[in-house]
């Protein structure tokens, strides 16, 4: 295998991942003196490293003055594409050695709480049916935490109401759902079979994170604001459980939801069609520079659903073994 040249034409040396685990480890570490005691060695030893990763480069990453040590454009630039790299790495150590094992590990799909699970099991349910080996888990994750998960190795993909597309991950578009409310049995409204949006508007509306915090809750009041009124926010602060439960803590409320309508948890809520429903977007959200073929047949099943919801990174395609 030949490397690659540069823009000059010189043969570029591929860089000392190690070197590079020990670039981002610093570069996060408050000193220098922490980052060499998490990595178990030396500060000589780090220090001589980074120097290392730096001639390598042919850049300085590092500013290093009396006030301290900190990162150079350079060094940014490195630090928001590294742990991409090393995330691929260790996925591809990983997926290595899971070939040599017998049964397959289950392919792991995260899921926010606002994707229900019942809409997890839709996605990934033809997937079963094409490989009667393949097993596949699902957990729940929290929206913060996609991101360390994927490159933890902790979940091979994540499902989420996505409206805004990461930097530092790729996604696609797997599916749309139509919006719905639900109230508690007890609400004015519970009776109803279906709502319009403006009927919303004196009831405040229940939120998993406060507005500016979750693009979700953007897009949600906005859609509020489309029909005419500015809701009343409340944030819920039961956190990680189904969004059709949040009116049972807050029975003057409603949620936006995309379960199936009518009575829903043992009938102490009812979920209303929306008479112009929006529909709320699933999500899918993978390490880049990462090959997985359960998630890259899982994307050539489920195709963004309409030409404005394109993915961000062309689904890769599976390499032998």
């Amino acid at each position: 295998m030949t490397d690659d040249p540069d823009v000059s034409g010189r043969i570029e040396r591929p860089l000392d991942l190690w070197r590079l685990q020990q670039f981002v480890t610093t570069a996060r570490a408050p000193s220098i003196t922490a980052a060499a005691g998490e990595l178990f060695i030396s500060q000589q030893a780090l220090s001589a490293a980074l120097r290392g990763l730096e001639r390598d480069l042919g850049v300085d990453l590092f500013d290093r003055g009396r006030r301290g040590t900190r990162l150079t454009p350079a060094g940014r630039e490195l630090l928001a594409s590294a742990p991409a790299l090393l995330s691929a790495v260790r996925t591809a150590a990983r997926s290595t050695r899971q070939a040599a094992v017998e049964p397959r590990p289950p392919f792991v799909v995260g899921h926010t709480p606002a994707i229900p699970s019942s809409e997890v099991f839709d996605l990934v349910r033809p997937l079963l049916v094409e490989d009667a080996d393949l097993a596949i888990t699902v957990r729940a994750v929290f929206p913060t935490a996609i991101g360390s998960a994927l490159f933890d190795g902790e979940i091979d993909l994540a499902l989420r109401r996505g409206i805004t597309t990461p930097a530092d991950l790729a996604t696609s578009i797997v599916a749309y759902h139509p919006l719905r409310v639900a109230v508690a049995a007890t609400h004015p409204l519970a009776d109803r079979s279906s709502v319009s949006t403006t009927e919303l508007a004196p009831h405040p509306l229940i939120v998993w994170a406060p507005q500016h915090h979750s693009a979700y809750t953007d897009y949600l009041v906005a859609h509020c604001r489309r029909s005419g009124f500015e809701p009343e926010l409340i944030t819920n602060r039961m956190q990680g459980t189904a969004p059709l439960t949040a009116p049972l803590v807050y029975p003057e409320g409603y949620a936006f939801v995309t379960d199936d309508p009518g009575p829903a948890h043992h009938r102490t809520v009812r979920i209303l069609d929306l008479d112009d429903p929006p529909m709320a977007p699933v999500q899918a959200v993978w390490a880049p520079h990462t090959v997985h073929p359960v998630r890259t047949r899982l994307l050539e099943i489920h195709p963004p659903p309409n030409p404005g919801a394109s993915s961000s990174t062309p689904p890769p395609t599976p390499t032998a073994g």
